[in-house]
């Protein structure tokens, strides 16, 4: 079967997340989102947080509830990501959520997921999002680390210099999307 997933880059600033949980997974789900998203809105909600997560308060938007999970905490949210060690718990929170329409990852836990959060390459504004349909992270991040030294760092200047180009264009999108097209022709190389 073919990866069904549909890839979308959500503005965090605009789509605050909460996240259930505080330990090593948490952790790694907090780093990921702020690393990519900086002026990500997060609230972490757990009895036990670790040191880790709580540096991030310094510099980024992260509000941190250190106590037991409360069905209110969910007020406000449109994405959700539980993350604790206990998987009843893990489930019940998943059931008051889809009650509330709101989009969950359950770590570890495929069957309770709306989505995943991939492996992402960012090379300036140019940003990769990187999935195996949750089958492999491990692969995942090996492919990341393949792209991220492969990828020019010049790419920020190459794209800088085509928005130029696509703002001075005039006529209609068809026009635009066959200059862009001719101009862009030579960055795939073609061994014929």
């Amino acid at each position: 079967m073919s990866n069904l997933l549909y890839p979308i880059f959500l503005k965090l600033d605009k789509v605050p997340i909460l996240v259930v949980g505080g330990g090593n997974v948490a952790l790694e789900k907090v780093s990921l989102m702020l690393k990519s998203s900086p002026n990500a809105v997060v609230t972490v909600v757990a009895t036990e947080i670790k040191e880790e997560i709580l540096d991030y308060q310094e510099n980024h938007h992260l509000t941190i509830k250190k106590r037991k999970f409360e069905n209110a905490d969910l007020d406000g949210f449109q994405a959700l990501i539980v993350a604790t060690e206990d998987k009843l718990l893990n489930y019940q929170i998943w059931q008051e959520a889809k009650r509330r329409n709101i989009i969950v990852n359950v770590a570890d836990t495929p069957d309770l997921c709306d989505f995943y959060l991939g492996s992402i390459v960012t090379k300036g504004d140019l940003k990769i999002a990187i999935s195996t349909n949750g089958k492999s992270p491990t692969f995942a991040k090996r492919f990341r680390e393949i792209l991220e030294e492969s990828l020019p760092e010049e790419l920020d200047e190459l794209i800088d210099n085509l928005q130029k180009f696509r703002n001075q264009l005039t006529g209609d999108f068809e026009y635009k999307v066959k200059k862009l097209n001719e101009l862009t022709q030579g960055l795939i190389v073609n061994e014929q």
